[in-house]
């Protein structure tokens, strides 16, 4: 099951179309774009993940174009070592917590593509599949580009200081380059003054992981292939705020196909 059944014909929201890729012609696509927005010289971007993972594609009709995409792949607890994030953190406590779990990976934007409609229409397919599958957590690798930690205080600190994860189910390390959260790296804000230097400087992806009341691990990995450097990031599905929830809900209820 993939969970997306009836996204053959796609949903749509404006100029813009969501749905499962399908056979190779839509994989390459999805790597076309990878290899775009991750900067990968070789013109392309594939690992093996690809072969277990449903893709999904975001489309302009108009243009006829991939203008987002993103993988992800259902597992249960004792399948978690299977997982992309497994080769970077230790999940055993995260195995432990059981349930029904969804990877998402290499979800991306075609540059200087920030129509926000394009968003919310793959979070409304995620939601459909979310529902669909009973997922109780998702969870990746939220990328900073560029893998030297010092470029990335201020968020590093700042996810330090407020949105570490429960102990009982952070990820612990595996990977050898990794850095530690470090919340005095940076100083927080005077008071009663909102720090803005470290959430400006996070991915939109991982501020919306937040927003969704998201956590991350409490070590970063440096990853000199990619040139990024990743936290582990989870958002407990009952945790999301409920007005979050039923907005990105009634996106895929009014685009759904009839």
């Amino acid at each position: 099951m993939t969970g997306l059944e009836g996204l053959d014909r796609g949903l749509v929201l404006g100029r813009y179309r969501v749905r499962a890729g399908q056979g190779v012609d839509d994989l390459a696509a999805a790597r076309a774009l990878r290899a775009i927005a991750f900067a990968r010289a070789a013109g392309h971007d594939d690992d093996p993940h690809d072969a277990r993972c449903t893709h999904v594609l975001v489309e302009d009709i108009d243009r006829e174009e991939t203008v987002a995409c993103f993988r992800m792949a259902d597992l249960d607890a004792d399948a978690i070592e299977t997982s992309y994030a497994a080769g970077f953190y230790d999940l055993s406590q995260l195995a432990a917590r059981g349930g029904r779990l969804l990877e998402l990976g290499r979800f991306c934007l075609r540059p200087g593509r920030g129509d926000p409609d394009i968003l919310r229409l793959a979070w409304g397919a995620l939601a459909m599949h979310v529902d669909a599958a009973g997922t109780g957590l998702m969870f990746g690798c939220a990328s900073f580009a560029g893998a030297d930690p010092a470029r990335h205080r201020p968020a590093l600190a700042l996810l330090a200081r407020q949105h570490l994860g429960p102990p009982a189910l952070r990820p612990g390390p595996r990977a050898p380059d990794r850095v530690t959260l470090d919340a005095e790296a940076a100083p927080p804000a005077a008071p009663g003054r909102p720090s803005t230097e470290g959430l400006r400087a996070m991915p939109p992806l991982l501020r919306t992981y937040l927003a969704m009341g998201g956590w991350v691990g409490d070590h970063a990995v440096i990853d000199h292939d990619m040139d990024t450097l990743h936290v582990f990031t989870a958002v407990e599905v009952a945790a999301i705020p409920p007005a979050r929830a039923r907005s990105i809900r009634a996106v895929a209820a009014r685009t759904a196909p009839a």
